[in-house]
């Protein structure tokens, strides 16, 4: 039996799996696959942990309506007879989809098409607006396409890459991978980092512009401005091929005429802005790479048109080693966007300002009800449904209450909302608690289709696993509600293969090359075929071989005239932190998580390198609000507070702080990131502005901490009791563990009365600071049920070994050290970073090995093992092997 060939479910580099077609489940064998032109066989952190996420534990295994576990064809009708009842009583405009990046295209076919041709309402959009609306514009403005023009085969032909908003090495670590390749094989090739925050990325970067958050179009119009001033512009191919220039150029040089405006403007040193611009002007084969410190700002369309400017004015588009290139996020961003389903569009990259081609949307598709004006975008969503316009919302593979800005403002308004249908896979997320209908869908090893990644490369998704429990196709449930509602021509289809097909076909229908997505010659695909399908680029419109596809080679673009347009933008006016909220506030993501960790917060290994929620605040910062490295501090504004753990860093300008945005109700109390986020958007793209907000730092002192490790985990009743308080799960191989930290209102005994928890043997040990230190244990048939270690700080335990007493009967020792009161302590215990997720290396033993003569990654790989499997830890091996030899350096010459 052959292989199995799939894709990641992560990021939007698109990386191929190869997985035995043996087994299934957490024992499956999964590897990168090596003819896959994403990845050529490597996988990070994430992928190659996705075996540990296949089991069954904690899945929606079977429908619910109200709150009772029913069959499908009951669920099916609840769902179908909610929106009808919903449309009859106020029309189309009262039902809306909130789709996400994680299904796959067919599945957002058949619901874009359901809504947006026969139910009759726009209202459809997306979690990509969070992260790729920005983009969309921009392109659209520029190329009069939503089109990333270059390929990732431009990386290996590069010798000046350009970051700007993008944590490749966290975010997209497969390409930052290769970037590295080619700056280790070429001394001339280099590396520019535009972040405001010291980023996993700078430390492969020969420059590191630090900054001012928000500067980002002030930077490229002095860009701009350079070039002119140099004589470094492709005056030909401006001619020739574009557009609007003189009126570009005129913007950029009113705020940015002289290196030295960008520089105070920016606020980075005028000799680092001269050294980037010198750089850019010198190397033809510059590629610039953007991701979401670009797009999620008010400003985010401007800063993708600030960009595309300069690469128009010197002629890198279309040309092999150059251009700009848009990271998406998540696995089908694109494939979304292909398929319509933002609110903006209509369906096959057709969108509502041309009549004519709106009406063959609804021509192919016989639709009876074709929607003839855009719908609600994301915020303006959730908007309506606050108000009670819209009544039913069907949301689809997302979580909202996490990731939406003013996430508490949507979650009221999800509460009142008449009908919430929640199609997902696991059993709790913050979002399907609020839901009405509950519907199991299929996840990533069970779903069958197709993704496109961020060089427009078409992949399949196949499926590795057998449905567990009732769960099914989302696209099998679209179609089933459609059928449900009356709409029996549309949406019979037998399996995914048909409705790739028909999407193939419409982007074809009438399309006569006026229309950038072109895959009209996969239309024809036989079930066989379908199933064989090989990665490959769009547009495809013929059955030639496939290799790269670069676009706009001839200069010729999908505007009305075929010429690029040039954008003429201007630095918004930078405002002043208010009183109450001195601190600017940034948010993004983690190496080893992915959003709301619904999937890998599960996964133990990736759940060690960054354990607990975190703000990460300069020195200055931190002695200026009397904080301490480790302790907990509380940051609130008028959208709502978190407790997080002080992260103290360089790495942050003064002034401003970073937090993660992965943390949910299942993981933390009080730590999701987007509460503290307004619902400020771009006014073009709609995108909101989710990188920038202001905050209130202050210590948030706890009577007491304790370390609580439960064999079971705790009920969403239990963890309601600690919602007022810090708490982080952390999941362990055999066991959960909780941090916590308590106010003066609950002692630890009172916290144990409360959960109902009942000791077996408990010791309390001397006071400190009025506080009693504090352990307690259940053993039941000599198992360990659950253990407290509570006093004044955070308790200091070897989490691995107590990990191991879940883990069958307790020993003598054991249960003596238990007994004692000195749990987890009977040994030295390394709480220091970890580094590799892979090997579980920490940054102790990495120093040590550095000590003794480990004086390179390569060395240290093969002495620790860390950095020889996904690679993902290199950028952090790097940093720490400078750092430890900077201070060898230091001790030796004094």
């Amino acid at each position: 039996m052959s292989d199995i060939l799939t894709t990641c479910p992560y990021c939007g580099v698109g990386c191929g799996i190869r997985a035995s077609a043996a087994t299934e489940g957490p024992e499956q064998t999964l590897q990168g696959d090596s003819s896959h032109p994403a990845n050529f066989g490597r996988l990070c952190v994430k992928g190659s942990a996705l075996a540990q996420t296949l089991a069954v534990d904690g899945r929606l295994l079977q429908p619910q309506v109200n709150g009772e576990e029913c069959d499908w064809p009951a669920a099916i009708t609840a769902v179908a007879g909610g929106l009808q009842q919903t449309i009859a009583e106020h029309g189309p405009g009262a039902v809306a989809m909130y789709l996400s990046g994680q299904l796959l295209t067919e599945d957002y076919y058949v619901a874009n098409k359901l809504m947006k041709g026969f139910i009759g309402s726009a209202h459809v959009d997306t979690n990509s607006r969070l992260c790729m609306a920005s983009t969309v514009a921009g392109h659209k403005r520029a190329f009069g396409a939503d089109v990333v023009p270059g390929c990732y085969d431009d990386i290996e032909q590069a010798r000046l890459f350009v970051l700007v908003g993008a944590n490749m090495a966290w975010n997209h670590p497969i390409l930052f991978q290769r970037i590295q390749a080619v700056l280790q094989a070429n001394p001339d090739a280099k590396l520019v980092v535009i972040d405001p925050r010291r980023s996993a990325s700078c430390e492969a970067a020969q420059l590191h512009l630090k900054l001012r958050p928000g500067t980002d179009v002030l930077l490229f119009n002095g860009l701009l401005s350079f070039l002119a001033q140099q004589g470094k512009l492709d005056q030909r191919f401006i001619n020739l091929h574009t557009d609007g220039f003189a009126e570009a150029l005129a913007s950029a040089q009113l705020q940015a005429a002289t290196v030295e405006q960008v520089a105070i403007g920016c606020d980075l040193p005028s000799d680092q802005v001269l050294q980037f611009y010198c750089w850019f002007a010198a190397e033809a084969l510059s590629l610039t790479l953007f991701s979401q410190g670009v797009n999620q700002a008010i400003d985010g369309t401007d800063k993708v048109n600030a960009i595309i400017n300069c690469h128009l004015a010197t002629g890198r588009i279309g040309k092999a080693g150059c251009g700009p290139f848009s990271l998406t996020g998540q696995p089908n961003a694109m494939g979304g966007r292909e398929v319509g389903g933002l609110a903006n569009q209509l369906a096959a990259h057709i969108d509502y300002s041309n009549k004519a081609q709106q009406a063959l949307v609804g021509e192919f598709w016989q639709a009876p009800n074709l929607v003839q004006q855009p719908g609600y975008k994301a915020v303006e969503l959730f908007d309506a449904i606050e108000r009670g316009e819209i009544k039913a919302v069907w949301i689809m593979a997302t979580n909202p209450l996490v990731s939406m800005p003013q996430a508490d403002k949507v979650k009221a308004a999800l509460a009142k909302c008449s009908l919430v249908i929640v199609s997902d896979i696991y059993q709790h997320t913050d979002t399907l608690a609020l839901a009405s209908i509950k519907l199991p869908a299929l996840g990533w090893s069970e779903k069958d289709g197709t993704v496109t990644n961020s060089e427009r490369r078409i992949s399949r998704q196949r499926a590795l696993c057998q449905p567990p429990g009732q769960a099914k196709a989302d696209w099998q449930i679209i179609c089933d509600v459609a059928r449900a509602m009356g709409f029996n021509y549309g949406f019979d289809f037998a399996n995914a293969g048909q409705i790739f097909a028909e999407h193939a076909a419409l982007s074809g229908y009438q399309n006569n090359g006026a229309r950038a997505f072109n895959i009209s010659a996969l239309a024809e695909l036989s079930t066989e075929q379908y199933q064989q399908l090989r990665p490959m680029q769009w547009p495809v419109t013929d059955s030639k071989p496939r290799g790269t596809t670069r676009l706009f080679a001839d200069g010729k673009f999908f505007t009305a005239n075929g010429r690029a347009q040039f954008i003429a933008v201007c630095q918004r006016a930078f405002n002043q932190a208010a009183p109450a909220t001195p601190l600017w506030l940034n948010s993004g993501r983690l190496r080893d998580q992915w959003h709301s960790m619904t999937r890998t917060g599960e996964v133990a290994s990736l759940m060690q390198h960054t354990p607990e929620p975190f703000v990460t605040l300069h020195p200055a910062d931190a002695a200026l609000y009397g904080i301490n490295n480790g302790e907990l501090v509380q940051l609130s504004n008028a959208s709502g507070r978190l407790l997080l753990r002080a992260d103290v860093s360089a790495s942050q300008r003064p002034g401003e702080l970073f937090i993660p945005m992965h943390w949910s109700a299942q993981f933390a109390s009080q730590a999701r990131a987007d509460v503290l986020f307004a619902a400020d958007t771009d006014p073009i793209s709609g995108q909101p502005a989710l990188k920038l907000s202001q905050v209130a730092l202050r210590r948030f002192t706890p009577k007491w901490q304790a370390l609580l490790l439960t064999k079971q985990p705790l009920t969403a009743s239990q963890l309601a009791l600690l919602n007022q308080h810090y708490l982080a799960r952390v999941p362990l191989g055999n066991c959960q563990s909780y941090r916590l930290g308590c106010t003066d209102a609950l002692g630890p005994q009172q916290l144990l009365q409360q959960l109902q928890f009942i000791s077996s043997l408990f010791c309390s040990d001397s006071q400190h600071n009025n506080v009693t230190a504090y352990r307690a244990a259940a053993i039941d048939n000599n198992q360990l049920q659950w253990l407290l270690l509570a006093g004044p700080a955070q308790p200091a335990a070897d989490q691995s070994w107590l990990n191991q007493q879940f883990n069958g009967p307790l020993s003598a020792d054991s249960r003596r050290q238990l007994l004692s009161g000195h749990a987890g302590q009977g040994k030295a215990v390394d709480n220091s970073e970890l580094i590799c997720s892979c090997f579980n290396v920490r940054s102790k033993a990495i120093c040590q090995a550095i000590n003794n003569g480990a004086d390179s990654t390569a060395k240290l790989g093969k002495q620790l093992q860390c950095g020889t499997n996904c690679g993902s830890c290199l950028p952090e091996l790097s940093a720490l092997l400078k750092r430890q030899l900077s201070q060898t350096n230091l001790l030796q010459g004094a």
